[in-house]
């Protein structure tokens, strides 16, 4: 029985005693509170859907946001943190493409990833491209054509030296996110972006030292990459020490029209793809180009990709926008059937030919060996290691010496010409290579309906200056084909049409304009 004086000191026991059960579980508690927050912030993987197939090729994911992706509000803020190392205001200003109430470029995608939403580019940083019929009309975009504004080495070489500058440190990359963004949570502005900003910095400045040989080259300019000699860097081959005739491979984005007809040929043989042929296999064609996206085999969203590939299969390109002489054109297509159907199908949607989808040999040929040479048996082999242990090991990767004979499926959009971009025009081909342009503007989107391309002509004085070689002019680049990997001759002779007269050149390029 208790006392009165033993109760308040039952009670203040009880009460100590939970006091101490609170203080023990209190940890766990928290423990468990913050599992629950890092499970919810942190583990989810999810990348904005786009139900549109035009729109999930602009804007969905190959995966690569897992491994590449830029944290999304670093990436908005760095044009303002390091704008002395873009060519002007913004992403725009190396050639990426912005739709109207878009704060994304084309063919840059979102992902949420390790708590935070990330970016990086998809398909379409490559093959999007922007196009005016007359000097009057508003640009348009065409999917699949090559993204000719893009200059994705510029691109590079900012996020390079942005990290290499002073100005890549939290003390100015958070305060111009919490502008853009309307402010942050303290777990953001404390740890999540801090800590973001010195792995990216960490990664972008390991990057730059890896692509160093890269700084010894001329610019390629815009729609120009270098697919291959990236990578022989993901496959830590010792690029500074390859022969100097392996590290210069730049060549022109192509289009990806009709990839259907071009999974086959009409006798039942597979195509050969790339610019050199290298492999026959599409599938195989498209994750190599997936790793251009940042994708690696663990992080690959077959899915999302797969969407992209089914819908490519008939894609084609948008007819010419302009009248044709329909007459010049008939005269045209008799000259086309006798110089080129061969080699490049019977028409702009017939892809039957005998040398269709094979390779030239550079010895007759004779276009830049710079691209073909790139390409070696030692990257071959090596890339038949990629997805080892997955059911799509790459078997089919091959060392070939030439180039392919590609369709011309809409070729009034693909212009600069040949596989390294160094002709302007079609008009320009059916040239001997001494006739052709030494020098000329790239990245215009205006249709030269006379000669077909885009409208490149540059001023003779910058062209002969040495200060105007390959730099950038206004928002136009300056193509020089007098340097190494930029050379315009080749594709030339009687069987290539170049010794017509002037009126069956005009002729057949005009029939051209219906492919």
């Amino acid at each position: 029985m208790n006392t009165p004086e033993s109760v308040p000191t039952t009670h203040r026991l009880r009460l100590a005693r939970t006091l101490l059960r609170i203080l023990v579980l209190l940890p766990w508690l928290l423990l468990l509170l913050a599992g629950g927050y890092a499970l919810v912030r942190f583990v989810p993987d999810e990348p904005v859907v786009h139900a549109d197939p035009v729109e999930h090729f602009k804007y969905g994911s190959t995966g690569g946001e897992r491994a590449s992706g830029f944290p999304y509000w670093i990436w908005q803020a760095l044009p303002t943190v390091c704008a002395e190392h873009l060519p002007g205001p913004g992403y725009a200003s190396l050639g990426l493409i912005f739709e109207e109430g878009r704060d994304l470029p084309v063919g840059v995608s979102k992902r949420r990833h390790l708590g935070i939403d990330r970016v990086f580019l998809n398909c379409a940083a490559c093959h999007a491209g922007l196009v005016r019929d007359t000097p009057a009309a508003p640009a348009r975009l065409v999917v699949g054509m090559p993204a000719h504004r893009f200059d994705i080495l510029a691109f590079q070489r900012f996020f390079f030296e942005c990290a290499a500058g002073p100005t890549f440190s939290r003390e100015f990359i958070v305060p111009e996110i919490e502008r853009l963004s309307g402010g942050l949570g303290l777990v953001d502005r404390y740890l999540v972006y801090p800590v973001a900003i010195a792995l990216m910095r960490e990664r972008l400045l390991m990057l730059r030292a890896r692509f160093g040989f890269v700084s010894a080259q001329a610019p390629w300019g815009p729609g120009r990459v270098d697919t291959f000699n990236a990578a022989k860097v993901l496959f830590n081959f010792p690029v500074q020490r390859l022969p100097a005739r392996e590290r210069l491979g730049a060549a022109d984005f192509p289009s990806i029209w009709n990839q259907r007809k071009r999974m086959q040929r009409d006798d039942g043989e597979r195509m050969e793809l790339h610019w050199d042929g290298n492999n026959t296999h599409t599938e195989e064609r498209n994750k190599s180009a997936a790793f251009g996206t940042g994708t690696t085999p663990p992080t690959i969203d077959l899915a999302a990709i797969s969407r992209v590939e089914a819908w490519l299969l008939d894609l084609g390109p948008p007819a010419w926008p302009l009248p044709v002489d329909k007459t010049l054109a008939a005269r045209g297509a008799a000259l086309y059937a006798r110089y080129c159907a061969d080699c490049h199908g019977a028409s702009g949607s017939d892809f039957a030919g005998p040398k269709v989808g094979h390779v030239t040999p550079i010895a007759d040929i004779a276009t830049d060996p710079a691209r073909l040479d790139s390409y070696t048996r030692d990257l071959a082999v090596n890339q038949a290691t990629l997805y080892a242990g997955y059911p799509h090991r790459f078997r089919h990767f091959r060392k070939t010496w030439g180039y392919a004979n590609m369709p011309l499926d809409g070729i009034w959009l693909r212009a600069p010409y040949l596989h390294n971009g160094s002709v302007p025009t079609l008009r320009d081909l059916l040239e001997p290579a001494f006739a052709r342009p030494t020098c000329f503007v790239r990245g215009g989107t205006l249709i030269d309906a006379l000669r077909v391309g885009f409208a490149s002509a540059a001023d003779p004085a910058q062209c002969a200056a040495p200060t105007g070689r390959a730099q950038t002019a206004t928002d136009h680049f300056l193509f020089d084909t007098t340097l190494p990997g930029n050379g315009n001759s080749g594709h030339e002779g009687p069987a290539y049409g170049t010794d017509l007269p002037a009126a069956d050149k005009d002729a057949l390029v005009e029939y051209l304009k219906t492919f």
